[in-house]
């Protein structure tokens, strides 16, 4: 592993263990309350959603870092601007917390058995993972190491010593961040010549793919007989990945690959435009509703 490699790494785990930070025992206490709201909730997450995902790759004609890419996004648990994006349209807040703590940590083994499966049984991506001799199962478990032990420590402090996540959390996670996006623009500065208007059909397949999460996560809320407040809150957590973590993974182990990195920064701008757009229309909605 080289040295930016490391760094990056290093970086990615600052990004977990930031979350982890932020996690507290009432979103899991909350869940014990409202157990099949949050069972539906992570349905769309890591399970409709990649496989209709999938699905997808297999009957498009894409090159195959693009969908390898549209995999990994799929594949990533909700971020947490969910919570406010949700708490913005009226949705049950709450519930959204719980979703994206679980689903925090649901992630440390679904995110790389997901992504390895469905790598794996695509041809495109999975000769395009022989070409550059990076082996599927090497990647389950680098990624199990980057998520699941900053993941552990985060939970410990948060456990022991409150006071002091309270303190860190913010601070590490922008920091994080920080770093991240600065080693990914320096990246397409590098390849500026490439990010053109050529960028048009990258962006009208992020948001198609974004739409598909949105729409699954609302359709099967529904069909599963939640109020709507959990509606909202389901609907939200499906289409609002976490682009930020899958951004760290590409850096990291996909060597900042461009046409994944992309789709990835294509989809972190795109799904808060989307989840804004939403979020107002619900309130509109509502206040049609109280007049």
């Amino acid at each position: 592993m080289s040295g930016q490699q490391a760094l990056l790494g290093l970086v990615l785990a600052l990004m977990v263990f930031s979350v982890a930070l932020e996690l507290r025992a009432a979103d899991f206490q909350r869940v014990a309350a409202a157990p099949r709201a949050v069972v539906v909730g992570l349905v769309p997450q890591f399970v409709l959603l990649p496989l209709a995902t999938w699905l997808a790759t297999l009957a498009l004609s894409l090159p195959p870092s693009v969908e390898a890419a549209m995999i990994l996004v799929a594949a990533c648990p909700g971020g947490s601007l969910s919570n406010v994006i949700t708490h913005f349209g009226g949705g049950n807040t709450a519930l959204s917390v719980s979703l994206s703590a679980v689903a925090s940590v649901l992630a440390l083994f679904l995110t790389p058995f997901n992504f390895t499966w469905m790598v794996a049984a695509n041809p495109t991506t999975a000769g395009w993972l022989q070409q550059l001799q990076i082996d599927p199962s090497g990647i389950w478990w680098n990624l199990l190491v980057l998520l699941a032990v900053p993941m552990a420590l985060g939970l410990l402090v948060r456990h022991r010593y409150p006071a002091l996540a309270d303190r860190w959390q913010k601070p590490l996670g922008n920091a994080s961040l920080f770093a991240l996006f600065a080693f990914i623009a320096a990246g397409l500065v590098q390849q500026r010549a490439l990010l053109d208007v050529h960028l048009l059909p990258q962006l009208a397949l992020v948001v198609a793919h974004n739409a598909l999460g949105l729409t699954l996560g609302g359709l099967f809320a529904r069909a599963c007989g939640l109020p709507a407040r959990d509606v909202r809150a389901v609907t939200i957590e499906a289409g609002m990945q976490n682009s930020g973590l899958a951004l760290g993974i590409i850096a990291v182990q996909f060597h900042a690959d461009l046409g994944m990195v992309v789709i990835a920064s294509l989809w972190g701008i795109w799904h808060i435009v989307s989840g804004l757009t939403l979020a107002l229309w619900w309130r509109r909605q509502d206040a049609r509703l109280t007049h």
